[in-house]
């Protein structure tokens, strides 16, 4: 005869809870619809190196971690509210960086 054993019942989810800042956890869609901006965003982000967060293998998608969210949150204030176009992106990023060097 088989007794049934009580299943586990799994621990009460935190109402919050900590994600290190550089731990890769959002996908591309999750990003999208936390910022409420369209992908191509982040796909001319990553294409111009400004914001490419790196994949596990090829095949997989990318994860961005909250640092990188942030990132894009400000470069796409730029694209958005101010038009800047993505070269412009670039040296307004190095100027704020202090790496911007005149040719």
């Amino acid at each position: 005869m088989k007794t049934k054993t009580a299943k586990k019942q799994p621990a009460a989810l935190k109402a919050e809870f900590n994600i290190a800042p550089d731990e890769p956890v959002f996908t591309t869609g999750v990003v999208c619809r936390l910022l409420d901006i369209p992908v191509w965003v982040l796909k001319q982000l990553d294409a111009e190196g400004i914001v490419s967060p790196p994949r596990k293998r090829p095949a997989k998608a990318r994860l961005y971690s909250k640092k990188e969210v942030q990132m894009v949150q400000h470069c796409w204030y730029y694209l958005e509210r101010h038009g800047v176009k993505i070269s412009g992106l670039k040296v307004i990023l190095q100027m704020e960086q202090g790496t911007f060097k005149k040719d």
